[in-house]
């Protein structure tokens, strides 16, 4: 069996479900090691969630990159990983690994892929701009590097094309058996008003303010803002509701109770939240950014957005008359193209392409 290593710093949160779910994946393929580091978010049971076949390395050196010589300490311990597992693929994921990853490895003897999982010079938008503007000319200057960026979807392909010189893209999937599983038995949370809802960390990327804008614009309808965060404050108009974060079966007892889903963030790779709700048939409004536009096909099955008016207009439309062929689309887009059955087939493609 060909061998993969898969390194992650950032094991934890979204970047954890989708690195547990392709190493288990890949399981039946390839010989697959997982160099990893220990997070405050890495779930304390994350080797329940992992196939045993799979070979755990934790990078010790991974907690320590405050200078100079805790880099240099990493780029060894990597390469010393290297050589002990002798890899015919190298995949980093997310930027610490990504950038630390393709310095320590040269891709002589095996290929080595990068995957951003979202570059934050685009999710925070203008947010700390010199330093994602420095972050960014990073990317450029590795991007230089014997290595493929793989990204989750075809507009996170054409970022990448302008930073790195070879690029390719596999579409994020959700298990689909997993979660049809999970939602089965669980009542929806109605409301007798017309429920606007979104999902996640009020945070700069996901845009409260605008939410907020939206919600002013429709004050007939409610507004359910599911999760929390350090933004919370600029959730004022007096229909929007902000529940905190929720177990998982509550989250989604409320989402088969909402109409609407609405994801107005700066970007995204492919945010697996919109996966879900296209998968339970929710009429999908998102903003017309990098990860969004290349699932939501406008008018087809769900609809873009550039500005609050928009979403406004298409929430009063659908209050009126609800346009179920656009959910049903959504639904039959994540059954043929957004699962993990799908997703797998495309990286067992992919990675017998790249083999040497």
């Amino acid at each position: 069996m060909k061998k993969i290593l898969m390194v992650c710093e950032a094991f934890g949160g979204g970047v954890f479900a989708y690195v547990s779910q392709l190493c288990n994946d890949m399981c039946d393929t390839f010989d697959v090691y997982l160099a990893y580091a220990i997070r405050p978010q890495t779930p304390k049971n994350y080797k329940e969630a992992l196939d045993k076949r799979i070979h755990l390395i934790e990078v010790k050196n991974f907690g320590h990159l405050k200078n100079p010589l805790a880099d240099i300490r990493l780029i060894k311990e990597l390469r010393q990983i290297e050589h002990a597992v002798k890899p015919d693929v190298i995949h980093l994921h997310s930027s610490i690994a990504g950038g630390i990853g393709r310095i320590a490895f040269n891709g002589k003897h095996n290929t080595v892929v990068y995957t951003p999982h979202g570059y934050s010079f685009v999710l925070m938008g203008k947010k700390g701009s010199l330093k994602m503007w420095m972050y960014k000319q990073m990317e450029k200057i590795l991007g230089t590097r014997n290595c493929i960026t793989l990204t989750c979807c075809e507009s996170e392909d054409e970022v990448a094309k302008t930073l790195s010189k070879r690029t390719a893209y596999v579409e994020t999937g959700v298990n689909v058996e997993d979660l049809s599983a999970s939602l089965d038995g669980i009542q929806p949370i109605r409301n007798e008003r017309f429920t606007v809802y979104t999902l996640g960390r009020i945070c700069v990327q996901k845009q409260p303010e605008l939410f907020n804008q939206i919600a002013e614009l429709v004050p007939e309808a409610r507004f359910v803002w599911i999760g929390s965060g350090e933004l919370s404050d600029r959730l004022t108009a007096p229909n929007i509701e902000i529940t905190g974060w929720k177990p998982r079966k509550e989250a989604l007892a409320m989402a088969k109770g909402a109409d609407v889903y609405v994801l107005c963030s700066l970007g995204e790779a492919i945010a697996m939240s919109l996966i879900e709700n296209m998968f339970m048939k929710k009429l999908c409004l998102v903003s017309n950014v990098m990860g969004n536009k290349s699932v939501i096909k406008d008018g087809i099955n769900g609809f873009l957005c550039n500005k609050a008016e928009d979403y406004a207009a298409r929430i009063k439309e659908a209050m009126k008359e609800f346009p179920t062929a656009l959910p049903q689309q959504a639904y039959e887009d994540v059954i043929h193209i957004y699962n993990t059955h799908e997703m797998t087939r495309k990286y067992i493609e992919f990675y017998n392409s790249i083999c040497k």
